[in-house]
């Protein structure tokens, strides 16, 4: 009987032609395995396609509600942010991905799992380190590092292998940027993007909204309600979280939010430039710091501020399996029990403007804030404060004053 291999299977050219290499050098039964997280119309055709490969099985596996509630949210409740830029929309679903692959492998009795990334990138190191921590016995075989055997040098290099083995697909050898696609976000890598100097070719790219300069003249108002931490509605209308990422990508899309072009340092060590779509994302992360603003203590903002950064270089690294990130998860959500409000903005060209946040569990106190004197505070207690605030400034001066009075003196 063979061994059983669970292929991770995006249905693309590059994970087509492994299945017969597999079956080839290895002499695996090869199952396929298909996670969707929300990528749309790149599924069609594919249980056709992975047979005619040769893959005895395929399974699609609809994630994107655990997508949504599991790995999205935690993140947009810790403001992650890799490098002040980046969303984390590829970052986030490879363990949502590896979760599943190794169920499959496990239901299957399989004693390998195959990814199809690249010995460049850093989905090698996410896909491996989850598959680590799930099911350490497992075999992780990776074609792309396995120069000896997966000697394909081009698009053309792979569809003449298909070709060889009796394969014709419905492939084009045209180049094209390199993309990942999920319900939060779109990646852009390749063509123009591999020179800094180049501006991006949007007309082109996009595929989830239209550049600022397209967007409409009007702008539009949203509102959105949150309870705990988390989306409960958008203009009036309750939803689930996968549901709310929809509206919101149409919405931000139409008005060109959320287009990003970054040079990013990846894990393995060089800088890799792309251009994400985060239409729907950007919004959301933007309305829950709005009405985290109003909610949250300076200290808890300050510490948790780091805790974001913390959140966003495990989740980036593939660290997602890992004490640290519970750890961090578990302070992020204890921030979130009063995080219920109601935000309001309105979308403009690229832009999020506020248009005013309400929450029962608002620390802004008018009286305080107003210039008019209020009953709550006494401006002269603020002279004993700044007093004990600026102490250790004073008495640095004062000593810096006594050392270099006597410098002078025995000069």
């Amino acid at each position: 009987m063979k061994e059983k291999v669970i292929l991770a299977y995006s249905g693309g050219l590059d994970t087509t032609a492994v299945i017969p290499w597999l079956k080839e050098h290895f002499d695996y039964e090869v199952i396929c395995c298909c996670v969707n997280c929300g990528q749309g119309n790149e599924l069609d055709g594919l249980e056709e396609r992975a047979k005619i490969s040769g893959a005895s099985k395929l399974y699609i596996e609809d994630i994107v509600d655990d997508f949504c509630d599991n790995y999205i949210m935690p993140c947009v409740k810790a403001d992650a942010v890799y490098e002040n830029k980046y969303l984390l929309g590829t970052s986030m679903a490879r363990p949502a991905i590896v979760k599943k692959l190794v169920e499959i492998a496990r239901k299957e009795g399989a004693s390998a799992i195959c990814h199809g990334a690249t010995g460049k990138g850093n989905d090698q190191i996410r896909f491996e380190l989850g598959i680590m921590a799930l099911a350490p016995d497992l075999k992780i075989i990776a074609p792309w590092r396995m120069t000896d055997l997966w000697t394909f040098q081009s698009r053309e290099d792979e569809m003449e292998y298909c070709r060889q083995k009796g394969i014709n697909l419905p492939f084009s050898a045209d180049s094209s940027y390199s993309r990942d696609r999920n319900l939060w976000h779109i990646s852009h890598e390749g063509l123009e993007l591999e020179d800094p100097a180049n501006e991006p070719n949007y007309k082109h790219m996009l595929v989830l909204g239209v550049t600022p300069e397209d967007a409409p003249d009007q702008p539009e108002y949203v509102t959105m309600t949150f309870e705990a931490g988390v989306p409960t509605s958008v203009n009036g209308q309750k939803m689930k979280v996968s549901d709310i990422i929809r509206k919101l990508n149409e919405l931000g899309g139409k008005h060109g939010i959320g287009i990003v072009d970054i040079v990013e340092n990846r894990v393995v060590g060089m800088k890799s430039r792309g251009v994400y779509e985060t239409p729907g994302g950007t919004i959301l992360m933007e309305a829950h710091r709005q009405l985290e603003e109003l909610v949250l203590d300076r200290a808890t903002m300050d510490v948790k501020k780091d805790m974001g950064n913390r959140m966003a270089q495990i989740v980036y690294e593939g660290k997602w399996f890992t004490p640290l990130r519970e750890a961090v998860q578990a302070f992020v959500e204890s921030t979130q029990k009063y995080v219920t409000g109601e935000v309001k903005f309105k979308l403009y060209k690229g832009n999020i403007i506020k248009a005013g946040t309400t929450s029962p569990y608002s620390l802004y106190n008018e009286s305080l804030a107003s210039f008019t004197t209020g009953d709550l505070y006494d401006h002269h207690d603020a002279s004993g404060f700044i007093t004990l605030f600026g102490l250790p400034l004073k008495v640095r001066a004062m000593k810096m004053a006594e050392l270099k009075a006597e410098e002078k003196k025995n000069a």
